[in-house]
C-alpha cells in the first residue's frame, strides 16, 4: 500500500491545522468579538507561531472566520424555497438570514471592527445576489417597489439585518422580537 509523500502529508496537516484555527476563531469570536489571538490559538490547540504561520495578522484570521461562516450560511440559504409569491419567499429568506446573523453577531462585530466596510460587503456578495434576484422577481410580479435601485434596496435590507444585531447587543431590542421586527421593516421598505 503506497504511503503519502512527506510533502503531501505536510500539506494535509497544514489544511487540518488551518481548519481547526478557523473553526476556533469562529467559535471564539462568535462568543466574544474581542477574543484574543491567544484565546483562539489555545481553543484551536495550536501555538501562536503556528497560528501566525497561517494567518499573518488578526484581520486575516477574522476575515477567514467570517468567510467560513458566510460559506456555511450560504449553504443554508441556498436550501430555502424561494418559489411562489415573492413576499412569502422574502419572509422565509429573512427568517433564515436573521437566524444566521443572530448566530454570528459577535463575529460580525469583530469583522466590522477589523475589516474595511467594502470588504465585508464583498464577502456578503452571495447572499446579496440571492436577495437581488428575489427583489427583481417581486418587482416583475408588481409586488415590490420599482422606484429605487435594487442595489440600494439590498443594501438597506443588509443594514436592517445588521442594525437589528446591533440593537440586540445594545439591549434595545429583544432577541425574540427581532425576526418579526426585521421582516416587518423590510416588507414595509419594499412595499409598492
Amino acid at each position: 500500500m503506497p504511503t503519502a509523500s512527506p510533502g503531501r502529508r505536510r500539506r494535509a496537516d497544514a489544511e487540518r491545522s488551518i481548519a481547526r484555527i478557523v473553526g476556533a476563531a469562529r467559535e471564539c469570536l462568535s462568543g466574544n468579538s474581542n477574543a484574543s489571538i491567544d484565546d483562539i490559538a489555545r481553543h484551536a490547540g495550536v501555538g501562536r507561531m503556528t497560528l501566525y504561520g497561517h494567518f499573518p495578522n488578526r484581520a486575516a484570521l477574522v476575515e477567514a472566520a467570517l468567510s467560513d461562516a458566510l460559506r456555511a450560511g450560504d449553504e443554508v440559504l441556498s436550501a430555502i424555497d424561494l418559489t411562489g409569491d415573492a413576499r412569502d419567499a422574502l419572509s422565509r429568506l429573512l427568517e433564515s438570514s436573521w437566524s444566521l446573523v443572530a448566530e454570528s453577531m459577535a463575529l460580525l462585530a469583530a469583522a466590522e471592527g477589523t475589516l474595511p466596510a467594502g470588504r465585508i460587503r464583498e464577502l456578503h456578495s452571495a447572499p446579496a445576489e440571492r436577495l437581488e434576484e428575489l427583489i427583481r422577481r417581486g418587482q416583475d410580479d408588481g409586488v415590490f417597489r420599482t422606484d429605487m435601485p435594487i442595489a440600494w434596496l439590498v443594501g438597506v435590507i443588509q443594514y436592517v439585518l445588521h442594525g437589528a444585531a446591533e440593537e440586540i447587543r445594545a439591549d434595545r431590542l429583544a432577541r425574540e422580537d427581532a425576526p418579526k421586527v426585521v421582516t416587518g421593516t423590510v416588507r414595509s421598505i419594499l412595499t409598492r
